[in-house]
């Protein structure tokens, strides 16, 4: 059995998971090729630290969004966060007022011909994202509440 996809590594933020439940459920050998992570080049070129970081996927689009976004408030990592072009500023937004102002980055297009890395911090973000609308596939990385990571 293969899993391949033009979409990036298959199995992060997909149901793909459970295909690979099945085979080992059904006694078949899993492997995994590395390739391509939207999550480890947005954090690479976020310039946020990377010793330590948690990737928190797509947040809940209603119920349990304000909460989700309340909890990583207290988190000490770096965080990750997949989200769609169409949510990306709304996202930017409740990121300010529920985390508050933060050193982040915004990736789009990651190793693609597209590619764009905003860097700067969450107010700059939401100021940029307001005035242009963002297209495909869109990666935020949160650094802490450290006046030293922020970016000059």
């Amino acid at each position: 059995m293969a899993l391949i996809s033009d979409a990036g590594t298959p199995g992060i933020s997909d149901p793909a998971y459970r295909l690979v439940r099945a085979c080992v459920q059904a006694g078949l050998e899993v492997t995994s090729v590395p390739g391509a992570s939207a999550i480890v080049t947005a954090v690479v070129q976020s310039g946020l630290p990377t010793d330590r970081f948690v990737f928190e996927g797509f947040l809940p689009r209603k119920k349990g969004r304000k909460l989700r976004l309340k909890m990583l408030s207290q988190e000490e990592r770096t965080v990750i966060i997949f989200e769609s072009p169409e949510r990306t500023l709304k996202t930017l937004k409740d990121c300010l007022q529920l985390i508050g102002n933060r050193p982040l980055s915004v990736c789009r297009e990651l190793t693609k011909m597209h590619e764009e890395v905003f860097r700067g911090d969450t107010k700059e973000a939401v100021d940029y994202f307001g005035k242009r609308k963002p297209k495909g596939e869109i990666v935020i990385v949160i650094g802490k509440d450290d006046p030293n990571v922020y970016f000059d």
